[in-house]
């Protein structure tokens, strides 16, 4: 009596339901990293930067890869979704980290509706307004679903795969050099200052804020965790940062063809829409109005799965009705949209800045799960010291994300 007994170990990873639930993982984190923020970026650091930005894809690959491999690993073995262990550790750190995912989330969830009313926008002409609305209403009835999370991982798996197979379209149509942009992936040259803040730019945006934990907490919900399904965890987090490397580098080679083509990108409102028209002209555009409302509609649904799983451990009540949480996170988020009439701009630069920071800080808490081995949280798993020693010099990057963020905010509000 008043003894706490142990959990139960996670099941085996057999079937077809599990390996629907891993790559479903997978996918959920590479389509939440592939947002409006996600096209735009590429493209203008394409514009700027031309072949050399391919050494920049290729460091902040290798630095996701250590990023996520981390991540997921002390979150799957513990079998605890990472506010719960920040609690664990550090009284009152898994709020705080809970409270900045929450607030980045949604305010980037409003960006995310505006995303897909311009997919719709360029795709058939729909007004911004509708647009928003009806992705909202799709978005909210995946989740309301009888089946919402066999839903949800069909559903994104589908939409990363379309995103992929439409931009490696265009991509063809705009005759890359490839030989060029292979080269500077290697050597590069010099990549000078727009480069190394390229570097910042797309690490931050591709594991920062909510991301880096999207794919880590759907294995948890899943049941799919513990020291037997280290192999698994760690293989899903490694492909899900390729799934995404895969995208940006389809997407990069596109832009190049467009821009080595002679077309001019830089100051243009719309690039991303630009330069799929120079590529493939109506057709490219009507493709870019596909591939930016199936990356803005799968962030939506990232970013809600992800913010509302970081709240419901706190109250039983949330947890029993965490389909309808989900729900009103993405009502609040189109309603805020539909009365803006776009995204609040000083906001979404506020909650950019603030993912830069929730990197370091949930990282570091993670890191030192691992790193006092405790076998309370992580069941008696030994962590393999290559592997922390790597998180650490890749949280080391972090800070220094954080630390350009930081700056970011300061001169927002000067």
């Amino acid at each position: 009596m008043g003894e706490t007994q142990a959990p139960a170990p996670a099941p085996s990873l057999r079937g077809a339901a599990a390996r629907s639930t891993l790559l479903g993982a997978m996918f959920l984190m590479a389509t939440s990293a592939i947002g409006p923020g996600f096209i735009t970026q590429t493209t203008q650091f394409t514009a700027q930067l031309g072949a050399a930005f391919a050494f920049a894809i290729l460091v902040s690959i290798v630095i996701d890869i250590a990023v996520q491999l981390n991540l997921w690993r002390v979150i799957g073995v513990a079998g605890e979704r990472a506010q719960d262990l920040a609690n664990k550790v550090l009284p009152g750190a898994g709020y705080v980290l809970a409270g900045l995912v929450v607030f980045g989330g949604l305010v980037f969830n409003i960006g995310n509706i505006g995303g897909t009313a311009l997919g719709l926008d360029a795709l058939a002409g729909v007004d911004v307004r509708v647009g928003g609305a009806v992705s909202a209403a799709i978005a909210i009835a995946i989740f309301l679903s009888k089946r919402a999370g066999v839903a949800m991982d069909r559903i994104i798996v589908v939409l990363g795969l379309l995103m992929i197979a439409l931009t490696l379209y265009v991509a063809l149509v705009s005759q890359p050099p490839v030989g060029e942009a292979m080269r500077s992936a290697v050597l590069p040259g010099t990549i000078g200052p727009d480069g190394f803040v390229a570097i910042v730019t797309i690490v931050g945006g591709t594991v920062g804020g909510y991301i880096t934990y999207a794919g880590a907490h759907r294995l948890v919900d899943a049941g799919i965790s513990g020291p037997d399904n280290v192999r698994a965890i760690t293989r899903s987090s490694v492909i899900g940062v390729i799934v995404t490397g895969v995208m940006r580098v389809v997407l990069f080679l596109a832009v190049l063809g467009v821009v080595t083509g002679g077309a001019s990108l830089i100051g243009v409102d719309n690039a991303p829409a630009a330069a799929f028209s120079h590529a493939a002209g109506e057709v490219g555009l009507r493709l870019f109005g596909v591939i930016m409302w199936a990356a803005a509609i799968s962030s939506v649904i990232g970013a809600s799965y992800t913010s509302v799983s970081f709240i419901t451990t706190f109250s039983p009540k949330l947890e029993q009705h965490r389909t309808w949480v989900v729900a009103g996170f993405i009502a609040v988020s189109a309603a805020v949209y539909l009365l803006l009439g776009q995204a609040p701009v000083t906001l979404l630069i506020l909650a950019g800045a603030l993912n830069g920071l929730i990197l370091p800080v949930g990282m570091g808490i993670m890191l030192w799960v691992a790193t006092r081995r405790s076998a309370d949280l992580l069941h008696g798993y030994r962590y393999p010291f290559w592997l922390l020693a790597t998180g650490w010099i890749a949280w080391l990057i972090t800070v220094y994300i954080a630390w350009m963020a930081l700056s970011g905010i300061s001169a927002l509000w000067s």
